[in-house]
């Protein structure tokens, strides 16, 4: 294909991947924010306003990893197309839009993934697909929650043996303090992992069109633009979502709140150096079950808990099988 034919199409593909960029930021937003809003630490407004912004500078933290396994690690990078593109994006989006006017925090990481797939198995079948990628990403879905479970369960033990002796206006005093650096770590880890998923998408759709030089890489403008719209779509809020993650899963003292959220950035700034997209969404559930069951298993709301469980099982291929219906809907007009 020329590309300066393809560049007006090119442009309404980079425009599609970042409003799915936008919508992750919108359905995660309260990832980072459900606990300090839940805790009364900070208001709704400040609150998503504070993660906004932790979450455009992530790029100064990390390294493009993840990225790199997005771009390159999922599908062949030789086979992608702007009808793939398409397919892979609209099957996500489609599914992050369906979650999120139910109320169910989905991964929206996941839904790329399985968009990927999807389109990538409708045009090339399996060998399209980049199966080590693919597991290496399928096997964040049970490490990251079931890992952050426990770290902040243990956590939790810690800090209530190392307080034993405080007072609980004390104890609440601190953490309200303390909470607001876990949050910003967390909104951290959550612009360092999630906004690089979209940067693989535009960088190895730019590669496939021929307008990158010297090799695979992302571009510097990408890295600003994917950052920007991640950042612009948390500041538009997901507030049902804020009130299934807030206090739906498990009611959450200042103290929990931040044990939760050190549980998650732990594993989030792991996975980001390690290149392994996982779900922010997973993650800090898994945190949440964590420091309520650290509590007593009855403080955990298992019937939510399965809700959301379900919610990940299926996200994977049914935004595959939309991908797929995209890709060979697109077809017929193309």
């Amino acid at each position: 294909m020329d590309g300066s034919l393809a560049f007006p199409l090119l442009l309404a593909l980079i425009g599609i991947a970042l409003a799915f960029d936008f919508l992750n930021g919108m359905n995660d937003a309260a990832n980072s924010i459900a606990t300090v809003v839940s805790t009364r630490v900070l208001s709704p407004l400040v609150a998503v306003a504070w993660a906004a912004f932790f979450n455009f500078i992530a790029f100064l933290v990390f390294g493009l990893h993840v990225a790199e396994t997005i771009g390159r690690g999922i599908v062949e990078a030789n086979i992608v197309d702007a009808r793939l593109i398409f397919g892979a994006l609209a099957g996500a989006i489609s599914w992050q839009v369906i979650t999120n006017r139910l109320g169910i925090p989905s991964s929206s990481s996941h839904a790329l993934i399985g968009g990927l797939v999807g389109a990538g198995l409708a045009k090339a079948g399996f060998s399209a697909v980049v199966w080590t990628g693919v597991l290496k990403t399928v096997s964040g879905i049970v490490l990251a929650p079931g890992l952050g479970c426990i770290a902040a369960l243990f956590l939790v033990l810690a800090v209530s043996w190392a307080f034993i002796r405080f007072t609980p206006y004390g104890v609440d005093h601190i953490f309200r303090r303390a909470q607001l650096v876990s949050a910003s770590c967390y909104a951290l880890g959550h612009g360092g992992n999630d906004a690089q998923k979209t940067m693989g998408i535009i960088a190895v759709l730019l590669y496939s069109q021929g307008y990158m030089q010297g090799g695979f890489h992302v571009p510097f403008w990408v890295v600003v633009a994917c950052q920007a719209a991640i950042a612009v779509g948390t500041l538009a809020g997901g507030w049902r979502i804020v009130k299934t993650m807030g206090s739906k899963i498990t009611r959450l003292t200042p103290m929990q709140g931040c044990c939760a959220e050190t549980g998650g950035s732990i594993m989030l700034f792991a996975a980001t150096e390690l290149g392994i997209p996982v779900s922010t969404t997973h993650t800090i559930t898994g945190c949440i079950i964590g420091v309520g069951a650290a509590r007593k298993v009855s403080a955990v709301r298992w019937g939510v808990a399965k809700e959301i469980v379900t919610a990940w099982v299926i996200t994977i291929p049914a935004s595959a099988t939309a991908a797929a219906l995209f890709y060979w809907a697109c077809g017929l007009f193309v």
